[in-house]
C-alpha cells in the first residue's frame, strides 16, 4: 500500500513536533529552567511520589463549628417552642449558650433531646439548666469534640471530590489527630486558589431579599463589595438540592459566570418560589456573602439558573467546583503550609530509573535476538511511543506518578505484543510461499483484528475506570488510555510505513523475519486439551485456596489502608534520607514512608501501626542509628489515604469495567468467549492475590495499581488466544472443538511465551534493584504475568470447551459466518 507523499510528510512533521515537545522532560532541571517558557510549557507534571509538592495541614474551624452547632440547637429550640405555642423571639444568645424564659414542659422536652445525644461514658452535646427564671442550653466541650471529629471525617471525601474535579493530580489526603486533615498535592502553582478550594465550606442558599432590616432578617454583604442587603433568615431553597454546576461565559457580555441545575425536587421548589415572588429580589448566598440578587421577572420552571457577577475565569471555575462537589460541614483553616519532597525519595527514584533502563535494555536485546534488524526497528518505535505518550500527558495537563509509569510500562508491553503478533503473522504468510510485499500486507491484515479487539477491550475498561474511579485509579486510566491509542498508532501505522518503505527499497524476494541466530521456529504439537479438565480443576482449587487465604490469615495491609503514626523528625545537620530510609526499613515493623519536609534538616515519617510506646521507640531507635542526635517535634495518629468511600468507588468502577469488557467480547465474538475471558481473568486475579497473601507482601496503593495492570495484561492475552480460535471456527471444517483449540494454542504458544518473556524482562530489574516502593509494584505483577500466561495456554481453552458443552445452544460455526456445524 503506497501512501501519498503529503500523508508521509504530515506524519513526519507531527512526530518531530511530538518528539521536540517531549524532549524537555528528559533534560536536567537546571537546563530545563534555562529554556524559554514556550519550550517547556508542555512538560509533564510529576506527582508527589516523584517530585514532592505542597503540604497543607487543615484544622476544623472551632469557632465556625460552634456557631453552626449553636444555630442547629436554636433551630431545634424554635421548633419545640412553636409546637408548644411559645414565642421564639424571646430566645437570646450568650457565648455558647441560648437563654429563654423558663417553662417546665419546654425544659423536659429539651432535656430528653440532650439525653439522646449522650454516649456511654461521655456527656451530651448540650446541657439544660435552670437559673434565675431562665432556661439555659449550653454546648458542651465533649459535644464540640465529637462534632469536630465527625466534620473532619465527612470533609475527607468532599476535599477529594474537589481536587479530582480540578484535574488528575492524585493528591494524598488523610486524617491526622482528632480534627485535622493532611493534604499533599503535587505541582501547586497557585497556593491561594488551593487554600480557597479546600477551606471554603461552600454552603449555598437561596433567600428572599427583605424590604427592611428587622426580626428574622440579617444584613449580608455583597461579594463584590458594592454594599449590603437585608436578607430573610428563612432559607427558601438549600444548595443541597443542586445537581450540577459548571463555569461558562455570559452570551451577552462575554463575562465568566456559573451555571447550575437543581435535582427534581429542587427544580419543583425553585419553580414554586419564583412563581410566588415575581417582581421581588432573590439572593444567592454563599458562606454568608451575597453573590447576586436579581429581580424575579418570570416563573423559572426548568430548574436551571446562572450566577453572574464580576468573576474572573479562575474564580468562576473554583466556584463551580465548590458547588458541584458539595459543602463542607464546617470551614477548614490552614494551620501549616510547607513543601515536601518526593514520597519515594531521591534514592528510590534513582534506583528505579536505573532498573527501568536495564529493563528496557533487556526488552531491546530480546527483540533483536528474536527478530534481528526488524526487532531493532520495533525497539526504536518503542522510544517514539514513549515520546508521544509524554507529549499527550503534557498537553492534557496530567500528573505522572508511579501508577502512571505502570500504565506506560503496560502500554509498552502491549506495543511489543502487537509487533510480536504482526511478525508472527508475516512469518506464517512467508511460510505459505507469499512474496515479501504480499506477506507484509497479509500479515498486517490478519493481525489487525486481533490487535483491535485486544486493545479496544482494555480501552473500554480504562474509560470506565476513569469515569467511575478516583485518585490513582483515574491517573492510571488516563495514562493507559492514551498509551493504548498511541501503541496502536505506532505499531499498526508507523511501523508498517517503515517496513513497507524498507521492503520496497530493498526488494527482497521473501520477507524472512528471522532471529539473530538459528531459524524461524515452527508451531509445536502440544496436546493442551488432553489434560484440560485437570488444568481447569487445579486452577479452580488454587483460586479457592487463595480465597480462603484472603480470609485467614488475610492480606498484610499497608499504611495506605490502615493508617498509622506520623512523626516529624528534626536534626541540626542535613538529613541523609537514603541512610534513614534503610534504617527504617530494617528496624521498624510494617510499612513506612519518608519524605523531605520543609528544609533539608527535617523529614516527615509515616509508619503503619498505633502510636504506642513500642512503635515510637522503634522509630526513634532507627532514626538515631542513622542520624545521631535527631529529635521528634511532633507525633500524631494519621488515618488511611485510601478511605472506605474511595475503596468502594474503586470496586464499583472495577465491576463496571469487567462488564464493559464482557459486553464488547460478546458483541465481537460470542457469549462463550466473553464468559470464558472474564472467568479466566477472575481466576488469574484470585491466584495472584493468593500469592500476595502467602508471601506476606504488603497490600498498598502500588499493589492495587499492579492488579489493575494485570487486568489489562490478562484480558489482552485471552483475546489474542480466543481470536485465533475464532479464526479457525470461521474457516469451518469437520474437526471437533478440542482439536481446533489445540491447533490455535500451538500457533499462539510462541507469541504468549515471547510476550511474557519481554514483559518479565522489563519487570525483573525493577523488582531486584528498584527499591522497596518500585519492588512493591513489580513483584506482584511478575507473579500475575506468570499466572496469566499459564492460564492463557492451559485454562482458557478448557473453560471455553466446558462452556460450549454445557450451554443449550452449544457453539456453532454459523455464529462465525459458516454453516451450522455443532462444535460444543
Amino acid at each position: 500500500m503506497r501512501r501519498p507523499k503529503w500523508v508521509v510528510m504530515t506524519y513526519a512533521v507531527l512526530l518531530l513536533l511530538a518528539v521536540a515537545t517531549a524532549l524537555p522532560n528528559f533534560l536536567p532541571a537546571t537546563l530545563r529552567n534555562s529554556l524559554p517558557d514556550w519550550a517547556t510549557s508542555q512538560t509533564v507534571s510529576l506527582g508527589l511520589d516523584l517530585q514532592g509538592g505542597a503540604h497543607l495541614l487543615l484544622a476544623v474551624d472551632r469557632d465556625d463549628l460552634s456557631q453552626s452547632r449553636l444555630q442547629d440547637l436554636r433551630n431545634s429550640l424554635v421548633a419545640e417552642m412553636q409546637a408548644q405555642a411559645l414565642d421564639p423571639k424571646t430566645i437570646r444568645s450568650e457565648n455558647l449558650a441560648l437563654l429563654v424564659p423558663a417553662d417546665d414542659t419546654l425544659m423536659a422536652a429539651m432535656q430528653r433531646a440532650a439525653s439522646a445525644t449522650a454516649t456511654p461514658g461521655s456527656p451530651p452535646d448540650f446541657t439544660v439548666d435552670l437559673s434565675d427564671g431562665l432556661l439555659r442550653l449550653t454546648l458542651t466541650g465533649a459535644g464540640l469534640d465529637r462534632a469536630a471529629s465527625r466534620a473532619a471525617d465527612s470533609s475527607l471525601e468532599v476535599i477529594r471530590h474537589r481536587v479530582d474535579q480540578v484535574g488528575v493530580s492524585e493528591p494524598m489526603i488523610s486524617r491526622v489527630g482528632k480534627d485535622r486533615i493532611l493534604v499533599q498535592m503535587p505541582g501547586v502553582e497557585n497556593p491561594a486558589q488551593l487554600r480557597a478550594l479546600l477551606g471554603s465550606t461552600a454552603k449555598m442558599s437561596f433567600q428572599m431579599v427583605a424590604a427592611r432590616p428587622g426580626a428574622g432578617v440579617s444584613v449580608l454583604p455583597m461579594r463584590d463589595g458594592s454594599g449590603s442587603l437585608p436578607v430573610e433568615d428563612h432559607i427558601a431553597l438549600s444548595g443541597d438540592r443542586l445537581d450540577r454546576a459548571a463555569s461558562a461565559f455570559d452570551p451577552d457580555t462575554g463575562q465568566p459566570m456559573v451555571t447550575f441545575a437543581f435535582d427534581r425536587q429542587g427544580a419543583i421548589a425553585f419553580s414554586d418560589i419564583t412563581a410566588a415572588h415575581i417582581g421581588q429580589r432573590f439572593a444567592v448566598v454563599l458562606d454568608g456573602d451575597i453573590l447576586t440578587a436579581p429581580v424575579i421577572q418570570t416563573v423559572i420552571s426548568g430548574g436551571q439558573g446562572q450566577i453572574t457577577g464580576d468573576f474572573t475565569l479562575q474564580e468562576a471555575q473554583t466556584l463551580a467546583v465548590l458547588l458541584s462537589s458539595g459543602a463542607l460541614p464546617a470551614s477548614l483553616e490552614v494551620i501549616e503550609e510547607r513543601s515536601v519532597g518526593a514520597a519515594l525519595g531521591a534514592d528510590s527514584i534513582a534506583s528505579g530509573l536505573v532498573a527501568g533502563a536495564v529493563g528496557l535494555a533487556l526488552v531491546v536485546a530480546i527483540m533483536v535476538a528474536l527478530y534481528g534488524g526488524w526487532g531493532l526497528l520495533a525497539s526504536a518505535i518503542l522510544g517514539i511511543n514513549v515520546m508521544l505518550t509524554l507529549t499527550a500527558l503534557g498537553l492534557i495537563g496530567a500528573t505522572l506518578t508511579l501508577p502512571g509509569i505502570a500504565g506506560i510500562i503496560l502500554c509498552l508491553g502491549i506495543a511489543v505484543d502487537s509487533n510480536i503478533l504482526i511478525f508472527s503473522r508475516i512469518r506464517e504468510e512467508t511460510a505459505r510461499g507469499a512474496n515479501a510485499i504480499t506477506a507484509l500486507t497479509q500479515g498486517y491484515a490478519r493481525a489487525w483484528a486481533t490487535i483491535l479487539d485486544a486493545n479496544i477491550t482494555t480501552l473500554l475498561a480504562m474509560v470506565v475506570l476513569f469515569l467511575f474511579g478516583a485518585g490513582a485509579i483515574r491517573g492510571f486510566a488516563v495514562t493507559m488510555s492514551l498509551g493504548i491509542l498511541i501503541s496502536m498508532f505506532t505499531a499498526v501505522v508507523l511501523m508498517r510505513m517503515m517496513m513497507e518503505a524498507l521492503v520496497r527499497r530493498r526488494k527482497p524476494a521473501r520477507l524472512a523475519i528471522a532471529p539473530l541466530t538459528g531459524g524461524v521456529p515452527v508451531p509445536g504439537v502440544v496436546a493442551f486439551m488432553r489434560r484440560g479438565r485437570l488444568a481447569l480443576a487445579l486452577s479452580a482449587v488454587l483460586s479457592l485456596g487463595s480465597l480462603v487465604a484472603l480470609v485467614l490469615p488475610g492480606p498484610n495491609f499497608g499504611i495506605d489502608f490502615t493508617g498509622g503514626v506520623q512523626m516529624i523528625l528534626r536534626s541540626d545537620t542535613l538529613l541523609p534520607l537514603a541512610d534513614l530510609r534503610a534504617a527504617l526499613d530494617a528496624g521498624v515493623p510494617g510499612d513506612a514512608s519518608l519524605q523531605a519536609f520543609g528544609d533539608a534538616t527535617e523529614a516527615l515519617i509515616r509508619v503503619q501501626g498505633d502510636a504506642g510506646p513500642a512503635m515510637v521507640a522503634a522509630v526513634e531507635a532507627a532514626a538515631h542509628q542513622a542520624v545521631p542526635g535527631a529529635m521528634f517535634d511532633q507525633i500524631d495518629l494519621v488515618g488511611p489515604t485510601i478511605s472506605a468511600e474511595l475503596a468502594s468507588t474503586g470496586m464499583i468502577a472495577l465491576g463496571l469495567a469487567l462488564l464493559a469488557m464482557f459486553a464488547y467480547i460478546w458483541v465481537r465474538f460470542e457469549w462463550h468467549f466473553a464468559a470464558g475471558a472474564i472467568l479466566v481473568l477472575l481466576l488469574d486475579l484470585t491466584k495472584t492475590l493468593g500469592v500476595i497473601v502467602v508471601t506476606g507482601w504488603e497490600v498498598n496503593l502500588t499493589t492495587l495499581v499492579a492488579l489493575l495492570t494485570l487486568i489489562g495484561y490478562s484480558v489482552n492475552d485471552k483475546v489474542v488466544v480466543y481470536d485465533r480460535i475464532r479464526e479457525h471456527l470461521r474457516r469451518g471444517g469437520a474437526a471437533p472443538l478440542s482439536e481446533v483449540i489445540d491447533r490455535s494454542l500451538n500457533q499462539v504458544l510462541g507469541r504468549c511465551i515471547l510476550t511474557s518473556g519481554t514483559t518479565l524482562g522489563a519487570l525483573l530489574p525493577m523488582a531486584l534493584w528498584g527499591g522497596s516502593a518500585v519492588g512493591g509494584f513489580a513483584w506482584p505483577l511478575i507473579a500475575g504475568v506468570i499466572i496469566a500466561t499459564g492460564s492463557s495456554l492451559f485454562v482458557s481453552g478448557p473453560i471455553l470447551a466446558w462452556l460450549a458443552a454445557h450451554s443449550p445452544d452449544g457453539m456453532t460455526s454459523a455464529s462465525f459466518g459458516q454453516p451450522g456445524r455443532q462444535l460444543g
